[in-house]
């Protein structure tokens, strides 16, 4: 996959696997709320005849690539390797007319305690136990008349983050989310995610905690993540030890210089979640068992409340 190639997909499928959804269209353009941002007005269109976009509010615009830059703050590269694993139903060597043009069908069709043992194998492979299942629910829902169900993790907005082996993306409006453990604690204490997985993995070694979760769910929402981070005098950073997490964190510190951060914790790994999985591989590793029984080694200075 190059730039030509990704531009000539259709930039209303990116947006859907991103779960960014139109406010209004009709078969020349689509309009959206800022998928960079928070607005309540749509000042995103998408032409879909020239399959560019421009987005008023901030005076910019351009074509898939140039989107996928700004959206995922990370380099060409990454996105490029991105764009490959997503598997995008139009990508064809001539983009069908058709499915440019076509409305997306989406529906929650339930919402519900985690009960498929399919999930629940994806998340012990994960090295998630029983621990996080409060956190998280079974979404029941289709893209296109096509039935899919995965993990679900609410945001603030009341949309869902959604995981499976096989599936990444959200449905519904994209925000950050906030997990509340000590609702009388007066000295607010907030550790910061990228991913919701990793929010679990937090959660999964930790014993006790009094504080706050913050998962950004996208990079892109840094700018509402900030506005939050001012309610609290305690901060922590558990960010991706990649590109785009290492600027996230400079970013944040460099607005919140007390701001504390963690990624050196777990820094031969990506994220949080793979740091998880290495210590349960070497736990087994060395019992000879297959099952985790007993959480991994704490986060030093942090204990979860049960």
């Amino acid at each position: 996959m190059n730039c030509k190639q990704f531009n000539t997909i259709p930039l209303e499928e990116v947006l859907q696997k991103l779960g960014h959804l139109p406010t209004k269209q009709n078969e020349k353009e689509a309009w959206f709320l800022n998928p960079f941002g928070t607005e309540t007005q749509a000042s995103f269109k998408l032409d879909k005849k020239l399959n560019l976009w421009y987005l008023f509010s901030e005076g910019i615009g351009g074509n898939n690539t140039d989107f996928m830059l700004k959206y995922s703050n990370t380099s060409l590269k990454e996105v490029l390797e991105w764009v490959q694993k997503q598997n995008f139903s139009s990508f064809q060597p001539q983009v069908n007319n058709q499915l440019r043009n076509a409305i997306p069908n989406y529906q929650i069709k339930k919402v519900i305690e985690l009960q498929n043992e399919n999930l629940k194998n994806y998340l012990f492979e994960r090295g998630l136990s029983s621990t996080v299942y409060p956190f998280i629910k079974e979404i029941h829902f289709t893209i296109n008349d096509k039935n899919l169900y995965a993990i679900g993790f609410e945001n603030i907005s009341k949309g869902w983050e959604l995981r499976n082996t096989f599936y990444k993306g959200s449905l519904q409006k994209k925000d950050i989310s906030i997990i509340n453990f000590n609702p009388i604690d007066d000295n607010k204490k907030v550790v910061v995610f990228e991913g919701f997985i990793d929010a679990l993995s937090f959660i999964e070694m930790q014993k006790i905690y009094k504080g706050d979760l913050l998962v950004m769910n996208s990079i892109a929402l840094l700018d509402k993540t900030k506005t939050h981070l001012k309610n609290y005098s305690e901060i922590n950073l558990f960010l991706d030890n990649d590109r785009a997490g290492l600027n996230c964190k400079n970013t944040i510190l460099k607005s919140f210089p007390n701001a504390k951060d963690y990624s050196n914790l777990y820094k031969n790994h990506k994220d949080l979640n793979e740091y998880l999985m290495e210590k349960i591989k070497k736990r087994n590793e060395l019992h000879f068992r297959k099952e985790p029984e007993k959480p991994p080694q704490k986060i030093r200075g942090f204990k979860r409340r049960r």
